[in-house]
């Protein structure tokens, strides 16, 4: 479990397979004449160019059904806030991606095939 403390108030995030359901159903693809369902892997790609907005549907999405539930006004206000290290807050949710077993192969795959593309 993935957890922020935000204004002395600590909020649990999962990003579990329901998640995955969930978050993979916002983008659709065509490739072939086949349409899939390619919400984490955008998600995962605009997170890892440091997407802001993205950032925050993750967080609202992965808090879905957790006590205590944080708004999106509340995430937006974290991440403003000059205190909040924004750099480490991506890495941490980069990290969990990666470690998560509902994520960690596909957020591996696609975070060194970013790194190699970037480098190049």
């Amino acid at each position: 479990m993935f957890e922020l403390t935000i204004n002395g108030k600590v909020y649990p995030f999962n990003f579990g397979v329901g998640f995955v359901r969930k978050i993979n159903k916002t983008v659709k693809v065509e490739m072939s004449g086949v349409t899939e369902d390619a919400g984490l892997t955008m998600a995962l790609t605009h997170i890892y160019d440091g997407d802001v907005i993205d950032l925050v549907n993750v967080l609202d999405m992965a808090n879905e059904g957790r006590d205590p539930r944080v708004t999106k006004q509340e995430l937006e206000t974290y991440i403003e806030d000059p205190d909040t290290d924004i750099d480490k807050l991506f890495d941490d949710v980069i990290g969990f991606f990666t470690k998560s077993n509902a994520t960690r192969k596909k957020a591996m795959k696609l975070f060194e095939s970013l790194e190699t593309a970037t480098a190049e």
